[in-house]
């Protein structure tokens, strides 16, 4: 497991050092398109996005930025490749945040650069490698972006940072593969105590970069490993939020919607477990109750499993009991059941 990271303010919020894992997405817009960008954030936000990151790609950029970062209620991050000018324009115009890229940065002395000006503008950096990206030497010394040769290059350039004494600095360390990311995160995170933002990088369309991303991001967050995240999805951006909020949640991360526990069903089953199911979930949804609810439908595991949830339901033979914090409050026929508990609902959650 990871220990604690160093805590890095970023715009009205933190990162590592304790603090909840942030979410993170990415517009897709034209950040010179002012209209656009900030309704897509506004979109963004409101699906539950806790800082936001545009591609800041020339100096046309900077107006825009400037004018954006005037609405915004959540961190406003920077995206920088290649020039180091670019990433001072961005701080100077309202970046909290720049991500940089030591791949294709061009030399320390660019890295200079950007670091005294996130010094005099309060700014955070990412740094940011990518397995599509790794410097050329490192590729040389270790023949293709191994999860060795990432760690490498985020540990190096984070001791740089640090050496100039400059401590508001997180990493990402990011590849297609899930192995490579997980291995290399790992190996980064044994050895530094800066801040890590976890994602799997061009992970795909919906279905593929959802599950692409619960086995990366999970397997990490199980190890203490995360302090914020960006799921990667090819088209639009505000499913990234819904998809990520789900995985912190299934990682324990966070509590953010109804869970219910329900059986798949076999032989065994007596009540209709599956319409059960989605009722409950509907009424812990539209009561905006996050809570853990079992639904169970026979007594192989049904009570166990329904006594262990906040409240739980646990049927057989056209009857079902119900259960909450461990105790039985009841049994009620199958008709009843679902008034029952959304009573009990109201009155005690």
């Amino acid at each position: 497991m990871a220990g604690q990271t160093r805590r890095v303010r970023i715009g009205n919020t933190a990162i590592g050092g304790g603090n909840p894992v942030l979410i993170q997405s990415m517009t897709n817009t034209d950040t010179a398109d002012v209209q656009a960008t900030l309704s897509q954030i506004e979109r963004l936000c409101f699906a539950g996005c806790e800082a936001v990151r545009c591609a800041f790609y020339s100096k046309e950029c900077a107006p825009a930025f400037k004018e954006i970062k005037k609405h915004m209620r959540v961190p406003l991050i920077a995206d920088v490749h290649f020039d180091a000018s670019l990433a001072v324009l961005a701080m100077e115009n309202g970046a909290d945040k720049v991500r940089v890229n030591p791949g294709n940065l061009r030399g320390e002395s660019a890295l200079e650069t950007v670091v005294a000006c996130a010094k005099a503008c309060s700014a955070a950096l990412r740094i940011g490698v990518n397995a599509g990206s790794l410097e050329p030497r490192l590729l040389k010394e270790y023949g293709a972006p191994t999860p060795q040769a990432l760690a490498q290059s985020a540990a190096e350039a984070v001791r740089i940072v640090y050496d100039m004494g400059f401590y508001d600095v997180a990493v990402s360390i990011k590849a297609s593969s899930v192995p490579v990311t997980v291995q290399a995160c790992r190996l980064f995170s044994a050895q530094n105590e800066a801040p890590m933002h976890i994602g799997i990088t061009e992970a795909g369309t919906y279905e593929n970069a959802v599950v692409k991303s619960a086995v990366g991001l999970g397997a990490l967050l199980l190890d203490g490993i995360g302090d914020t995240v960006r799921v990667s999805i090819t088209g639009d951006p505000v499913q990234e939020v819904d998809a990520a909020r789900r995985i912190l949640q299934s990682a324990g991360a966070r509590k953010f919607y109804p869970e219910v526990i329900s059986c798949p069903t076999c032989a065994r089953t007596q009540i209709d477990v599956t319409e059960l199911a989605h009722r409950v979930q509907q009424i812990l949804s539209e009561k905006q109750k996050p809570i853990t609810a079992a639904v169970m439908g026979c007594v192989v595991n049904g009570p166990g499993e329904a006594k262990h949830a906040d409240i739980g339901i646990a049927g057989g033979g056209n009857k079902a009991a119900l259960f909450a914090k461990g105790t039985l409050i009841g049994t009620y026929s199958e008709k009843s059941i679902l008034e029952v508990f959304s009573r009990y609902i109201d009155r005690h959650f």
